[in-house]
């Protein structure tokens, strides 16, 4: 995005273009998306945000369907599943990554670091749910930036290049457009608007499936969801598996992993993995019935992906204008910056939960050695590891040779 419309288009300057993701990394929801809306919002009014923002997401979704699709038709054949073997310990490579990329810029005072290892022993240890752990750092966050304003002040993010550049279509100098000027009575309708939206869809999808669908439990689940992703997809992967597999029962544990593998290898976010989580579960429940299963999916995905980003449209459209009041301020930054520390602690939980599940599939066995420990799966998740931390490589090359690793033994073994 950064090449393309700073570098490229020269439709917005890069001192405004990262003052707009410095905003977006502080909201709940996926950055990238909320980003995309923003800009289309500045450049073309609230038509350019919805466009930009839809067509950021309506690809993935598409693509996630199609992918989803033939994994429940056709996962069992023996050379999508020699596949996905391989695949799964890549992905818990991949989740580790993730952490540390996390923790090393976001763990810069120990008091971050303890704020960390509480969000883990909580969660994996006495299974908080994520909202509390979320509520509980953002406690913490405010009492500390009180406390230690030097552990809580904002690290720096991401620094603005000086000196001269070409012009844009908005520079550095340009005057904030007029719809992107404060004004209570805009907020109000654009609050408004966004509450018809989603109340005027679950009141429908309650009035005509009833209360108990599984297409209500989903919009309403996913609303939540949407409102407590900070730090990215990593950090409400965990919340997603507690109440999709644990508490709803929409798929299982490894349908869950295969999800996050399907949803790695896709162009777009990876918050879009919501649309397998949908698909499946729409399929699993029969919610149209047994021979209506591939619709149940597609209406499912579709429902999860509303209900997962209208909130980032009201983020950006109702908040835009109001950035320049809040950016900086550690008051709003220190619970923030809490929150993000704890995320650390819940991915490596998310590791060490399909550490599990991947290394030992299935379970505990007490009379074979290591408890059952898969000596093929370690290996691969080991190479894998090393070539996203040492040798810095990309996520889609180590997929594809993992992938091909788990074809290979699969055929060998």
């Amino acid at each position: 995005m950064h090449r393309e419309l700073v570098d490229e288009k020269r439709w917005i300057s890069e001192r405004r273009f990262l003052h707009a993701l410095n905003y977006c990394m502080l909201l709940p929801g996926p950055e990238a998306t909320q980003l995309a809306t923003y800009i289309g919002w500045l450049l073309h009014r609230t038509w350019g945000g919805i466009v930009a923002g839809a067509l950021f997401v309506l690809p993935s979704l598409v693509l996630l369907i199609a992918l989803s699709w033939l994994y429940v038709a056709y996962g069992d054949v023996p050379v999508v599943a020699g596949i996905l073997y391989g695949v799964k310990p890549a992905v818990v490579a991949i989740v580790l990554h993730a952490a540390w990329r996390i923790g090393s810029r976001a763990l810069k005072h120990p008091a971050l670091w303890a704020i960390a290892a509480l969000a883990f022993v909580a969660i994996f240890v006495f299974e908080v749910p994520f909202p509390l752990i979320v509520l509980g750092a953002a406690l913490l966050g405010m009492a500390g930036g009180r406390a230690l304003p030097q552990a809580f002040a904002p690290g720096g993010g991401h620094l603005v290049a000086g000196g001269a550049h070409a012009p844009t279509v908005i520079d550095d100098d340009t005057p904030t457009p007029p719809h992107a000027q404060w004004r209570w009575a805009r907020f109000g309708r654009v609050v408004a608007t966004f509450v018809a939206l989603w109340a005027g869809a679950l009141i429908a999808l309650a009035a005509v499936f009833g209360t108990a669908s599984p297409l209500v439990q989903m919009g309403w689940f996913f609303t939540k969801a949407a409102l407590l992703t900070f730090g990215g997809a990593y950090a409400v992967l965990p919340y997603i598996y507690q109440g999709a597999v644990e508490t709803f029962g929409w798929l299982s544990p490894t349908q869950m992993i295969d999800g996050l593998a399907l949803g790695e290898t896709t162009p777009g976010p990876l918050i879009m993995v919501v649309a397998f989580v949908g698909f499946v579960g729409g399929w699993t429940k029969e919610i149209f019935g047994p021979g209506l299963l591939p619709l149940a999916g597609v209406a499912a995905a579709t429902v999860v992906t509303y209900f997962t980003f209208l909130p980032s449209f009201l983020f950006i459209l109702a908040g835009g204008p109001a950035i320049e009041t809040t950016h900086g301020q550690l008051k709003y930054t220190a619970p923030l910056t809490a929150i993000t520390a704890a995320v650390v602690g819940v991915i490596v939980n998310l590791a060490a939960f399909f550490a599990w599940h991947v290394f030992w599939p299935r379970g505990w066995v007490a009379e074979a050695a290591v408890g059952g420990l898969d000596a093929i799966a370690v290996a691969i998740g080991a190479a894998a590891a090393l070539a996203l931390f040492r040798a810095r490589a990309g996520v889609i090359p180590v997929i594809l040779a993992c992938g091909g690793a788990g074809l290979l033994a699969r055929v060998l073994v």
